[in-house]
Protein backbone atom coordinates (compact mmCIF):
# COMPACT_ATOMS: atom_id res chain seq x y z
CA UNK A 1 0.00 0.00 0.00
CA UNK A 2 2.49 2.29 1.34
CA UNK A 3 4.80 1.40 -2.23
CA UNK A 4 1.39 2.35 -4.61
CA UNK A 5 1.88 5.66 -2.70
CA UNK A 6 5.33 6.63 -3.12
CA UNK A 7 4.51 5.79 -7.34
CA UNK A 8 5.21 8.99 -8.98
CA UNK A 9 1.70 8.38 -11.77
CA UNK A 10 -0.18 8.37 -7.86
CA UNK A 11 1.78 11.38 -6.97
CA UNK A 12 1.09 13.49 -9.32
CA UNK A 13 -2.73 12.73 -8.69
CA UNK A 14 -2.23 13.38 -5.17
CA UNK A 15 -0.52 16.56 -6.23
CA UNK A 16 -3.55 17.87 -8.50
CA UNK A 17 -5.28 16.99 -5.31
CA UNK A 18 -3.75 19.44 -3.30
CA UNK A 19 -3.56 21.97 -5.88
CA UNK A 20 -7.42 22.25 -6.26
CA UNK A 21 -7.79 22.03 -2.63
CA UNK A 22 -5.64 24.88 -1.97
CA UNK A 23 -6.93 26.85 -4.93
CA UNK A 24 -4.12 26.62 -7.25
CA UNK A 25 -4.25 28.34 -10.78
CA UNK A 26 -2.74 24.95 -12.28
CA UNK A 27 -4.49 23.74 -14.69
CA UNK A 28 -3.79 21.89 -18.12
CA UNK A 29 -4.95 23.58 -21.35
CA UNK A 30 -8.07 21.98 -21.86
CA UNK A 31 -6.53 20.88 -25.75
CA UNK A 32 -4.24 19.27 -23.72
CA UNK A 33 -6.24 17.54 -21.65
CA UNK A 34 -8.51 16.58 -24.78
CA UNK A 35 -5.02 15.05 -26.03
CA UNK A 36 -4.12 13.38 -23.29
CA UNK A 37 -7.26 11.29 -23.00
CA UNK A 38 -7.55 10.51 -26.81
CA UNK A 39 -3.99 9.64 -26.46
CA UNK A 40 -4.60 6.72 -23.61
CA UNK A 41 -7.91 5.61 -24.72
CA UNK A 42 -5.89 4.78 -28.22
CA UNK A 43 -2.81 3.00 -26.54
CA UNK A 44 -5.16 0.73 -24.50
CA UNK A 45 -6.78 0.05 -27.37
CA UNK A 46 -3.65 -0.23 -29.72
CA UNK A 47 -1.95 -2.48 -26.92
CA UNK A 48 -4.86 -4.86 -26.36
CA UNK A 49 -5.28 -5.60 -30.33
CA UNK A 50 -1.58 -6.33 -30.29
CA UNK A 51 -1.96 -8.47 -27.81
CA UNK A 52 -5.45 -10.05 -28.67
CA UNK A 53 -3.48 -10.93 -31.97
CA UNK A 54 -0.78 -13.28 -30.04
CA UNK A 55 -3.90 -14.69 -28.06
CA UNK A 56 -6.18 -18.19 -29.24
CA UNK A 57 -9.71 -16.38 -29.34
CA UNK A 58 -11.22 -19.37 -27.96
CA UNK A 59 -9.93 -18.40 -24.82
CA UNK A 60 -11.95 -15.23 -24.68
CA UNK A 61 -15.75 -17.03 -24.83
CA UNK A 62 -15.67 -17.52 -21.50
CA UNK A 63 -14.28 -14.79 -19.67
CA UNK A 64 -16.25 -12.26 -21.96
CA UNK A 65 -20.08 -14.20 -21.15
CA UNK A 66 -18.96 -13.79 -17.19
CA UNK A 67 -18.11 -10.12 -18.16
CA UNK A 68 -21.11 -9.51 -19.56
CA UNK A 69 -23.28 -11.07 -16.66
CA UNK A 70 -20.80 -9.10 -14.60
CA UNK A 71 -22.44 -5.89 -16.60
CA UNK A 72 -25.50 -6.62 -15.70
CA UNK A 73 -25.27 -7.96 -11.83
CA UNK A 74 -23.23 -4.58 -10.60
CA UNK A 75 -25.92 -2.04 -11.56
CA UNK A 76 -29.04 -4.22 -10.34
CA UNK A 77 -26.97 -4.39 -7.06
CA UNK A 78 -25.93 -0.85 -6.74
CA UNK A 79 -29.84 0.32 -7.46
CA UNK A 80 -31.40 -1.81 -4.99
CA UNK A 81 -28.88 -0.64 -2.19
CA UNK A 82 -29.37 2.60 -3.40
CA UNK A 83 -33.04 2.68 -3.33
CA UNK A 84 -33.78 0.94 -0.54
CA UNK A 85 -30.65 1.83 1.79
CA UNK A 86 -29.85 5.33 0.69
CA UNK A 87 -33.44 6.25 0.12
CA UNK A 88 -32.27 7.89 -3.53
CA UNK A 89 -35.52 7.96 -6.39
CA UNK A 90 -35.66 5.87 -9.15
CA UNK A 91 -33.81 8.10 -11.41
CA UNK A 92 -30.70 9.39 -9.44
CA UNK A 93 -30.47 5.66 -8.18
CA UNK A 94 -30.52 4.21 -11.95
CA UNK A 95 -28.08 6.61 -12.87
CA UNK A 96 -25.71 5.98 -10.00
CA UNK A 97 -26.39 2.36 -10.85
CA UNK A 98 -25.17 3.10 -14.51
CA UNK A 99 -22.22 4.52 -13.33
CA UNK A 100 -20.85 1.92 -10.89
CA UNK A 101 -21.97 -1.20 -13.29
CA UNK A 102 -19.92 1.09 -15.98
CA UNK A 103 -15.89 1.31 -15.76
CA UNK A 104 -13.15 4.03 -16.07
CA UNK A 105 -10.45 4.01 -18.60
CA UNK A 106 -7.88 5.35 -16.72
CA UNK A 107 -8.58 3.28 -13.68
CA UNK A 108 -7.94 0.23 -16.27
CA UNK A 109 -4.73 1.75 -17.03
CA UNK A 110 -3.16 2.05 -13.80
CA UNK A 111 -3.99 -1.42 -12.79
CA UNK A 112 -2.38 -2.10 -16.27
CA UNK A 113 0.57 0.14 -15.35
CA UNK A 114 0.48 -1.74 -11.31
CA UNK A 115 0.16 -5.25 -12.56
CA UNK A 116 3.41 -4.28 -14.75
CA UNK A 117 5.29 -2.83 -11.58
CA UNK A 118 4.48 -5.97 -9.48
CA UNK A 119 5.30 -8.46 -12.41
CA UNK A 120 2.48 -9.27 -12.43
CA UNK A 121 1.02 -11.68 -16.02
CA UNK A 122 -2.21 -11.15 -17.40
CA UNK A 123 -4.50 -12.11 -20.59
CA UNK A 124 -4.28 -10.13 -23.64
CA UNK A 125 -8.24 -9.85 -24.11
CA UNK A 126 -8.49 -7.07 -20.72
CA UNK A 127 -9.30 -4.08 -23.27
CA UNK A 128 -11.85 -6.23 -24.61
CA UNK A 129 -13.57 -6.83 -21.33
CA UNK A 130 -12.98 -3.33 -20.81
CA UNK A 131 -15.20 -2.82 -23.67
CA UNK A 132 -17.65 -5.45 -22.67
CA UNK A 133 -18.53 -4.07 -19.36
CA UNK A 134 -19.29 -0.76 -20.44
CA UNK A 135 -21.93 -0.93 -22.20
CA UNK A 136 -24.81 -3.21 -20.67
CA UNK A 137 -24.56 -1.23 -17.55
CA UNK A 138 -25.49 2.28 -19.21
CA UNK A 139 -28.39 0.28 -20.77
CA UNK A 140 -29.33 -1.73 -17.24
CA UNK A 141 -29.45 2.07 -15.87
CA UNK A 142 -31.60 3.63 -18.23
CA UNK A 143 -34.38 0.45 -18.88
CA UNK A 144 -34.22 0.81 -14.55
CA UNK A 145 -34.65 4.90 -14.83
CA UNK A 146 -37.62 3.76 -17.16
CA UNK A 147 -39.41 0.84 -15.49
CA UNK A 148 -42.67 1.93 -14.24
CA UNK A 149 -42.60 5.72 -15.15
CA UNK A 150 -45.32 6.02 -17.67
CA UNK A 151 -45.46 8.36 -20.65
CA UNK A 152 -41.87 8.71 -20.37
CA UNK A 153 -40.02 7.39 -24.25
CA UNK A 154 -36.13 6.26 -24.06
CA UNK A 155 -34.54 7.98 -27.04
CA UNK A 156 -32.95 5.07 -28.33
CA UNK A 157 -31.16 6.57 -31.17
CA UNK A 158 -29.64 9.35 -29.01
CA UNK A 159 -28.70 6.92 -26.40
CA UNK A 160 -26.80 4.24 -29.23
CA UNK A 161 -25.06 7.39 -30.67
CA UNK A 162 -23.65 8.55 -27.27
CA UNK A 163 -23.19 4.67 -25.90
CA UNK A 164 -20.89 3.49 -28.87
CA UNK A 165 -19.89 6.97 -31.18
CA UNK A 166 -18.49 8.62 -27.66
CA UNK A 167 -15.00 8.88 -28.36
CA UNK A 168 -14.38 6.53 -25.54
CA UNK A 169 -15.57 3.67 -26.75
CA UNK A 170 -15.07 4.29 -30.24
CA UNK A 171 -11.34 5.02 -29.46
CA UNK A 172 -11.12 1.64 -27.85
CA UNK A 173 -12.43 -0.76 -30.58
CA UNK A 174 -10.64 1.36 -33.19
CA UNK A 175 -7.48 0.52 -31.19
CA UNK A 176 -8.41 -2.73 -30.43
CA UNK A 177 -9.15 -3.30 -34.35
CA UNK A 178 -6.10 -1.76 -35.85
CA UNK A 179 -3.15 -3.25 -33.22
CA UNK A 180 -5.48 -6.56 -33.91
CA UNK A 181 -5.07 -6.50 -37.79
CA UNK A 182 -1.86 -4.76 -37.94
CA UNK A 183 -0.39 -7.31 -35.43
CA UNK A 184 2.82 -6.88 -33.32
CA UNK A 185 5.15 -6.69 -36.04
CA UNK A 186 3.94 -3.83 -37.87
CA UNK A 187 3.42 -2.00 -34.33
CA UNK A 188 6.86 -1.93 -32.99
CA UNK A 189 7.67 1.27 -34.79
CA UNK A 190 4.90 3.27 -33.11
CA UNK A 191 6.04 1.26 -29.57
CA UNK A 192 7.82 4.86 -28.64
CA UNK A 193 5.16 6.92 -28.83
CA UNK A 194 2.18 4.28 -27.76
CA UNK A 195 4.59 2.34 -25.56
CA UNK A 196 7.63 4.22 -24.19
CA UNK A 197 5.47 7.18 -23.47
CA UNK A 198 2.11 6.26 -21.80
CA UNK A 199 3.48 6.71 -18.14
CA UNK A 200 4.32 10.28 -18.26
CA UNK A 201 1.66 10.81 -20.40
CA UNK A 202 -0.87 9.00 -17.80
CA UNK A 203 0.94 10.87 -15.01
CA UNK A 204 0.03 13.83 -16.16
CA UNK A 205 -3.48 13.03 -17.07
CA UNK A 206 -3.86 12.21 -13.35
CA UNK A 207 -2.31 15.92 -12.64
CA UNK A 208 -5.26 17.06 -14.18
CA UNK A 209 -7.83 14.39 -12.75
CA UNK A 210 -6.62 15.39 -9.22
CA UNK A 211 -7.51 19.08 -9.61
CA UNK A 212 -10.96 18.29 -11.25
CA UNK A 213 -11.32 15.28 -8.58
CA UNK A 214 -10.76 18.19 -6.04
CA UNK A 215 -13.53 20.33 -7.14
CA UNK A 216 -15.89 17.58 -6.87
CA UNK A 217 -15.01 16.91 -2.56
CA UNK A 218 -17.14 20.23 -2.01
CA UNK A 219 -20.21 19.17 -3.29
CA UNK A 220 -20.00 15.98 -0.12
CA UNK A 221 -21.68 18.44 1.94
CA UNK A 222 -24.33 18.56 -0.14
CA UNK A 223 -25.04 14.86 -0.78
CA UNK A 224 -24.74 13.38 2.89
CA UNK A 225 -22.35 10.11 4.15
CA UNK A 226 -24.11 7.72 3.09
CA UNK A 227 -23.30 8.60 -0.91
CA UNK A 228 -19.15 8.94 1.10
CA UNK A 229 -20.23 5.23 1.93
CA UNK A 230 -21.49 4.05 -0.70
CA UNK A 231 -18.39 5.48 -2.84
CA UNK A 232 -15.82 3.47 -1.05
CA UNK A 233 -18.20 0.36 -0.18
CA UNK A 234 -19.89 -0.58 -3.49
CA UNK A 235 -16.23 -0.95 -5.38
CA UNK A 236 -15.26 -3.39 -2.62
CA UNK A 237 -18.25 -5.35 -3.14
CA UNK A 238 -18.00 -4.73 -7.31
CA UNK A 239 -14.44 -5.97 -6.93
CA UNK A 240 -15.30 -9.23 -4.90
CA UNK A 241 -18.09 -9.94 -8.24
CA UNK A 242 -15.22 -9.16 -10.50
CA UNK A 243 -12.71 -11.45 -9.03
CA UNK A 244 -15.41 -14.36 -9.00
CA UNK A 245 -16.05 -13.90 -12.65
CA UNK A 246 -12.79 -14.19 -13.03
CA UNK A 247 -11.72 -17.07 -10.78
CA UNK A 248 -15.25 -19.26 -12.17
CA UNK A 249 -14.06 -18.52 -16.09
CA UNK A 250 -11.05 -19.84 -15.62
CA UNK A 251 -8.83 -16.56 -15.73
CA UNK A 252 -5.43 -16.27 -14.19
CA UNK A 253 -4.80 -14.65 -11.07
CA UNK A 254 -3.52 -11.26 -13.19
CA UNK A 255 -6.44 -11.18 -14.92
CA UNK A 256 -9.02 -12.17 -12.25
CA UNK A 257 -7.07 -8.51 -10.27
CA UNK A 258 -7.53 -6.44 -13.56
CA UNK A 259 -11.11 -7.52 -14.10
CA UNK A 260 -11.43 -7.24 -10.22
CA UNK A 261 -10.11 -3.37 -10.32
CA UNK A 262 -12.19 -2.33 -13.98
CA UNK A 263 -15.62 -4.10 -11.24
CA UNK A 264 -14.60 -1.53 -8.80
CA UNK A 265 -14.22 1.13 -11.05
CA UNK A 266 -16.96 4.09 -12.03
CA UNK A 267 -17.09 5.57 -14.76
CA UNK A 268 -17.07 10.00 -15.24
CA UNK A 269 -16.82 9.75 -19.51
CA UNK A 270 -18.66 7.36 -20.53
CA UNK A 271 -21.92 7.15 -17.96
CA UNK A 272 -22.38 11.03 -17.59
CA UNK A 273 -22.52 11.52 -21.64
CA UNK A 274 -25.36 8.24 -21.63
CA UNK A 275 -27.39 9.65 -18.63
CA UNK A 276 -27.46 13.54 -19.66
CA UNK A 277 -29.42 12.12 -22.53
CA UNK A 278 -31.10 9.22 -21.19
CA UNK A 279 -31.60 10.10 -18.29
CA UNK A 280 -31.63 14.09 -18.06
CA UNK A 281 -33.80 14.15 -14.81
CA UNK A 282 -31.21 12.86 -12.28
CA UNK A 283 -28.39 15.28 -10.16
CA UNK A 284 -25.51 15.27 -11.93
CA UNK A 285 -24.29 15.99 -8.79
CA UNK A 286 -24.63 12.52 -7.13
CA UNK A 287 -22.90 10.85 -9.54
CA UNK A 288 -20.24 13.15 -10.74
CA UNK A 289 -19.59 13.53 -6.67
CA UNK A 290 -19.61 10.13 -6.38
CA UNK A 291 -17.65 8.59 -8.96
CA UNK A 292 -15.08 11.15 -10.03
CA UNK A 293 -15.10 12.63 -6.18
CA UNK A 294 -14.98 9.39 -3.66
CA UNK A 295 -14.63 6.33 -6.22
CA UNK A 296 -11.41 7.37 -8.60
CA UNK A 297 -9.34 8.76 -5.48
CA UNK A 298 -10.34 5.78 -3.62
CA UNK A 299 -9.20 3.62 -6.42
CA UNK A 300 -6.26 5.37 -7.23
CA UNK A 301 -4.41 5.23 -3.85
CA UNK A 302 -6.13 2.24 -1.56
CA UNK A 303 -8.03 0.53 -4.21
CA UNK A 304 -6.05 -0.95 -7.05
CA UNK A 305 -3.55 -2.65 -4.54
CA UNK A 306 -6.16 -4.16 -2.10
CA UNK A 307 -8.12 -5.45 -5.02
CA UNK A 308 -4.57 -7.59 -5.95
CA UNK A 309 -3.94 -8.15 -2.40
CA UNK A 310 -7.50 -9.49 -2.38
CA UNK A 311 -6.95 -11.76 -5.46
CA UNK A 312 -3.61 -12.99 -4.69
CA UNK A 313 -5.17 -14.07 -1.37
CA UNK A 314 -7.74 -15.98 -2.84
CA UNK A 315 -5.55 -17.73 -5.29
CA UNK A 316 -3.35 -18.87 -2.50
CA UNK A 317 -6.79 -20.69 -0.83
CA UNK A 318 -7.34 -22.34 -4.70
CA UNK A 319 -3.49 -23.97 -4.48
Amino acid sequence: MIENLLDPIVLFFVAGLAAGVLRSDLRLPEALYQTLSIYLLASIGLKGGVELALAPLATLFTPAAATLLLGITVPFVAFVILQKVGRFNRADSAALAAHYGSVSAVTFALALAYAGKIGVAHEAFMPVLLVLLEIPAIAIGVLLARLGVKGRRIRWNDLAHEVFLGKGIFLLLAGLTIGFLAGPERMVKLDPLFVNLFPGALALFLLEMGIVASQRLYDLRRTGLFLVGFGVLMPLLSASLGLAAGVLSGMSAGGSAILATLAASASYIAAPAAMRVAVPEANPTLYLTASLGITFPFNVVFGIPIYFWMTATVFSWLR
